[in-house]
């Protein structure tokens, strides 16, 4: 990339989704993308729009995988209900955790698109990394999240949020995800910068760096 070139306002998420269809299937046929970040930092809405970009691509929330009794003891449901049918390039199945009810809901088809991205707190472990064809790090300090996610789910989560939050801290001292990101995605007073990772370049056209739209949090 020419040094001196600054790409237009609004290419940064289309521009994303083209480098994601460049890259090689990393679970079977499908190129999965995790967006990670700790809880409150915007990977909800990020992901929408880089699914958006990808042409509508699927979009697994590890909120749905989680629950009350396994905020991250999840890879095991995970690795059986979404990793082992894609490496096959089988449609895979999983039941979504209902948070209000406390249980597991009835069971979603995810076929094996040629992009799925896996987002939420611990898609970057290590047990996915080796089936994840890109990693992104919503490049948010801690803090500052976790302030965003408690005013976006008010009083009524307060109890919730208590427990989360050291629950998050031990999750990412043992097994932490931003180390090993191929990419850093950060918010911008107008859209997101893009950013290379801890892990390293990810093609020849490095760094990324602008912004598309206005701020998002999640």
């Amino acid at each position: 990339m020419n040094p001196s070139f600054r790409p237009a306002p609004g290419h940064a998420v289309r521009d994303l989704a083209a480098r994601v269809r460049r890259l090689s299937p990393s679970c079977g046929p499908v190129r999965l993308v995790g967006v990670d970040g700790h809880a409150g930092s915007g990977k909800s809405t990020f992901a929408e729009r880089l699914a958006a970009a990808l042409d509508g691509a699927p979009v697994l929330r590890l909120d749905d995988i989680a629950s009350h009794d396994a905020l991250f003891d999840w890879t095991g449901r995970l690795r059986e209900q979404l990793i082992e049918p894609l490496s096959r390039g089988r449609t895979a199945h999983y039941a979504p955790y209902d948070w209000r009810a406390r249980r597991f809901g009835s069971p979603r088809p995810v076929p094996p698109a040629p992009v799925i991205l896996v987002e939420g707190v611990g898609a970057g472990r290590r047990a996915l990394r080796p089936h994840l064809a890109l990693l992104l790090w919503m490049d948010l300090p801690q803090e500052e999240a976790w302030q965003r996610g408690r005013s976006r789910d008010g009083e009524e989560q307060r109890e919730f949020w208590d427990g989360w939050v050291p629950a998050e801290r031990r999750h990412f001292a043992g097994d932490p995800s931003r180390p090993f990101a191929d990419l850093l995605v950060r918010q911008r007073e107008e859209g997101y910068e893009v950013l290379p990772g801890p892990a390293g370049a990810v093609g020849p056209d490095q760094p990324l760096t602008h912004g598309d739209g206005p701020p998002a949090v999640c």
